[in-house]
């Protein structure tokens, strides 16, 4: 049994220049690697392997062999091997974090070590679920048992992004695996080195082949894994434009797709709303400890003029308290940008907003005084005021530490502002009006809509969205049942 490994850099060099295909590690087909960065340093933490097509076809002919027997072990079995996949990472959570804070730059008390406990609670949870894979008895007529079978759909190609690599990995793979399918997963570029790891602590429990991990650009190895005709499924997390790209493979394929592809999302806070829970809220669903880098980052925060200045003000101090430094530091808030092509967008970002007629631009937090984190993708948090939801800042996803607070007079004005958006993943609405809360809740076009409070994705909860945010649901049951298998219709008639 593999034991935890608390030095992240040691783990990152051992896993450097590896695949996980058919329960092992194992080099690229061609050998070629490329350099991962510690984002707080710049430092090169190790070089992971470079895939291209004949390393996805390596994985996908074990992941097909592999699947073929797997579909045959009874649901629930499937189930508790999964379960005893999640106490294994339990056993692994501090050394999982560190390796996520090293490689993505997330700060280790607030982001990595939750993320990686919440990865093992996502193989606990859909292991309890193999024994409901079920199917349905139709009343079809007395001489006909009419039901349905819900079925493996083969092997499964998912893409992740670097923003919560461990939690997206879990969400894709766990419902895949407990309803008997394979996974060949390509991860980010930049976060290569935590899913691989995941996969090696998983090799002593699952068979060979159901869970195998690729590395490598969007082109050389994302783009020939989509393609490959032997994966059934696509499943992505990313940006709007790749996700039209493997929306077309897929149709091209004609399988199924998942896509979960970003959003705009609003926070409306009323005036009747609890003022310092509202501000909390807002740091939380910002998600500032994640430097802005989340989907469901409440990037619109619509106040009502009664609160708006009293809201901008207890949020500049609540950020300002929050300390910026080195992602393993256990005293650290808030770590960095994932990489030098996102710091230099959400930079241009932030140049955008200063630059437009009556904006301000709050900056909050202070960079770090380290002299060994001078060089790092670090970006103080800035709080825009003065913006209207036209401008790009409110349209565009930055995937930053970037917000905007606008105000709105009429509670009809705010619902208006909230949906005035391409996007359509979150929402959420803050009010002790429970006739307005509800009102909201229909109204709303989002996909993941909550009042007074602002959670992260959780695996019980079907989450997903409207519009350009995506196609499908993740986590829960349904999202299982729905995406990962396929419903067959039987009919027997009597001899």
């Amino acid at each position: 049994m593999l034991a935890p490994v608390l030095d992240p850099h040691a783990l990152a060099g051992h896993l450097a220049g590896h695949h996980f295909i058919d329960g092992r590690l194992t080099p690229a087909a061609s050998t070629a690697t490329f350099p991962v960065e510690n984002p707080a340093t710049r430092a090169i933490i190790g070089h992971a392997a470079a895939g291209d097509a004949a390393d996805v076809a390596r994985a996908v002919e074990a992941a097909a062999r592999a699947q073929r027997l797997w579909a045959a072990v009874a649901p629930r079995e499937r189930g508790r091997i999964v379960a005893e996949c999640g106490r294994r990472l339990l056993a692994h959570v501090e050394e999982l974090a560190r390796l996520t804070a090293l490689e993505t730059g997330k700060a280790l008390r607030t982001e990595s070590r939750g993320e990686a406990s919440v990865l093992a609670d996502v193989f606990t949870y859909y292991g309890g679920l193999g024994g409901e894979l079920k199917g349905e008895t139709i009343p079809f007529r007395p001489d006909v048992l009419a039901f349905t079978l819900r079925e493996p759909v083969g092997v499964v190609g998912a893409i992740l992004p670097w923003n919560a690599p461990l939690l997206l990995m879990a969400l894709k793979i766990c419902a895949a695996i407990v309803a008997g399918n394979a996974v060949v997963v390509k991860s980010a570029e930049e976060a290569p080195f935590g899913v691989l790891r995941v996969a090696e602590l998983l090799g002593e429990i699952l068979p060979p082949g159901i869970l195998n991990i690729l590395s490598g650009d969007g082109p050389g190895c994302g783009a020939p894994l989509a393609a490959h005709p032997g994966v059934a499924k696509l499943t992505f997390t990313g940006s709007v434009e790749t996700g039209r790209i493997v929306a077309h493979v897929a149709a091209e394929k004609l399988v199924p797709v998942t896509l979960e592809l970003g959003g705009k999302s609003p926070m409306i806070v009323l005036d009747d709303a609890d003022l310092p829970r509202a501000i909390a809220g807002a740091v939380a669903g910002m998600r500032f400890t994640r430097q802005g880098q989340s989907c469901t980052a409440a990037s619109r925060m619509l106040v009502h003029r009664s609160l708006h200045d009293a809201f901008v003000e207890g949020l500049i101090a609540a950020v300002n308290a929050m300390k910026m430094g080195d992602p393993l530091d256990e005293a650290t808030d808030i770590g960095t940008i994932i990489s030098p092509a996102q710091f230099e967008r959400v930079q241009r970002y932030i140049a955008l907003g200063r630059a437009a007629a009556g904006a301000t631009g709050h900056a909050c937090s202070a960079l770090p005084t380290d002299p060994r984190l001078a060089n790092g993708y670090y970006v103080q948090p800035v709080i825009f005021t003065g913006l209207a939801n036209d401008h790009r800042l409110c349209r565009e996803e930055i995937f930053g530490p970037v917000t905007c607070v606008l105000p709105f007079d009429e509670y009809e004005e705010a619902i208006a502002l909230a949906n005035d958006t391409d996007f359509g993943l979150a929402a959420t609405i803050w009010t002790q009006n429970l006739q307005r809360a509800i009102d909201a809740v229909h109204r709303l076009q989002a996909g993941f809509v909550q009042v007074n409070q602002n959670l992260v994705v959780q695996p019980t909860l079907a989450y997903g969205g409207y519009k350009q945010s995506g196609i499908g649901k993740e986590a829960s049951l349904g999202a299982m049942l729905d995406h990962f298998t396929h419903a067959k219709t039987v009919l027997i008639n009597r001899a």
